[in-house]
């Protein structure tokens, strides 16, 4: 078996991987175990040591970082650089913070000393996405080698030449063999994997079906996971918004990735004494993207990554049409080579409609019309997602309020648009998943919380 990258500007192969034998993946199950009993007994500066050359070689090398994303998966040239950039900066960041993170807790009890310590757990298993194949992977492994543990990549099929030059940039940077390795896997492959006994714990990135699955593999063995899904984040256009920027924001950050984003700007919830006004606006936003060859710098938007996605994405679309939304910009599949979708934006969007309920992962603006803020409320946390959402209003002290108190979401962002940062805590709850990644909360996920008690 062979993983194949298809460059998704063309629909032509690029190159082709094996895929790692049974005994391959014991192997390197093996190897990280011994490695781990070593490397968790590494200072913290000796872990971070080769984590800051790591962000080093990522800005170095980042032209051709990005162009490996834009031909494994078709993200502008840009918006590549821009992810590398972050994901040095997600390793400096654990670099500096672990230690802190992790001190031991003093804690006042009968005992001559009591505390609370840090320990970690063992090789962790990171079942990953394409959609920001580097991004996903650092942010979960950065803080996870440096609170002791190591990490198996199983990463998405179509990104295999990313996952292998990830290893390869963990081994240039100083970290010893088997503190990171990447075993390219399929679904059967990847569920032995995780109830072997080597394997302490797991997180995922990805659809709500393959939370599922894997949620259900690791509580078959007791093991710990970390689950980030889908979403379909609400973005509440209220009656005293800036209608300019709240259009720009949602547009920016719809089209971010070719709308491939867990945190996009998938619903704008818009009271309908503005929702003219912000139709026009987000309308104008999303036509003055550019769409093209993502090697092409001045590009917006890029193909989406698989020709399947794209028809998942039309039908999303045409059935949302049929039940009675409007088409206000795009929604046809162009002519000519690669799995390209044109910025769309649909109006009039109601329950019942697949624009409404799913996860649209595309390049495709949604807005649902309410009569007033308890209404944009209400439909923003009609949904069984709850991973991010924004609003936007010129009365910030309510803003923070309605973000703070009434959304039901993992991250909510007044008067500008959802995006993770090393500093914050990231992660949702309902179908988005469950645990943190990023932030103090990040580092904590993978480490056995112990009670140390000396009478």
């Amino acid at each position: 078996m062979h993983f194949t990258s298809v460059n998704p500007a063309t629909g032509n192969d690029i190159h082709s991987h094996p895929a790692a034998t049974s005994d391959q993946a014991r192997t390197a199950i093996r190897a990280a175990g011994r490695r781990w009993e070593s490397w968790r007994r590494h200072s913290f500066e000796e872990r971070a040591a080769p984590l800051r050359t790591l962000a080093r070689l990522l800005r170095s090398d980042a032209e051709a970082h990005a162009r490996l994303m834009a031909e494994e998966m078709g993200k502008p040239l840009e918006q590549g650089r821009g992810e590398v950039e972050k994901c040095a900066w997600v390793c400096d960041f654990y670099a500096e913070r672990a230690e802190d993170f992790l001190q031991d807790e003093p804690a006042s009890t009968e005992a001559l000393r009591s505390y609370v310590a840090y320990r970690p757990l063992g090789p962790v298993l990171a079942v990953m996405p394409w959609n920001f194949p580097y991004w996903q992977v650092l942010r979960f492994a950065a803080p996870t080698v440096m609170a002791g543990n190591v990490v198996l990549l199983k990463h998405a099929s179509n990104v295999p030449g990313c996952a292998l030059r990830l290893e390869a940039l963990f081994r240039e940077a100083g970290f010893p063999e088997g503190v990171f390795q990447t075993l390219l896997m399929d679904r059967k492959q990847t569920a032995r994997v995780i109830r072997h006994r080597g394997i302490r714990a797991v997180t995922l990135t990805g659809s709500v079906a393959a939370g599922r699955s894997v949620a259900k593999e690791a509580g078959a063995k007791l093991k710990k996971s970390v689950l980030e899904l889908g979403g379909s984040d609400p973005y509440l256009i209220l009656e005293d918004a800036d209608i300019e920027a709240a259009a720009e924001a949602c547009a920016h950050s719809r089209l971010i990735n070719s709308g491939q984003s867990c945190i996009a700007a998938k619903r704008a919830v818009v009271v309908e004494v503005v929702r003219e006004a912000f139709e026009e606006a987000l309308v104008r936003h999303m036509a003055a993207a550019r769409m093209g060859d993502p090697l092409d710098p001045e590009v917006d938007v890029g193909p989406l990554a698989r020709d399947d996605l794209r028809s998942d994405l039309h039908q999303q679309v045409t059935r949302s049409m049929e039940k009675g939304a409007r088409c206000l910009l795009g929604g046809e599949i162009p002519e000519g080579p690669g799995f390209f979708y044109p910025p769309t934006v649909l109006t009039d969007v109601r329950r019942g409609m697949p624009a409404y309920g799913e996860e649209v992962f595309g390049p495709v603006a949604a807005i649902l019309p309410v009569r007033d803020r308890q209404g944009a409320i209400r439909v923003a946390n009609d949904t069984p997602f709850g991973l991010g959402a924004a609003v936007f209003t010129r009365d910030v002290e309510e803003g923070e309020r309605i973000a703070r108190e009434e959304i039901m979401a993992g991250s909510c962002f007044v008067n500008t648009f959802v995006r993770s940062d090393p500093r914050l805590p990231f992660g949702g709850i309902g179908e988005s998943g469950y645990g943190r990644e990023l932030g103090r909360q990040g580092i904590l996920e993978f480490v056995n919380t112990k009670t140390v008690y000396v009478a």
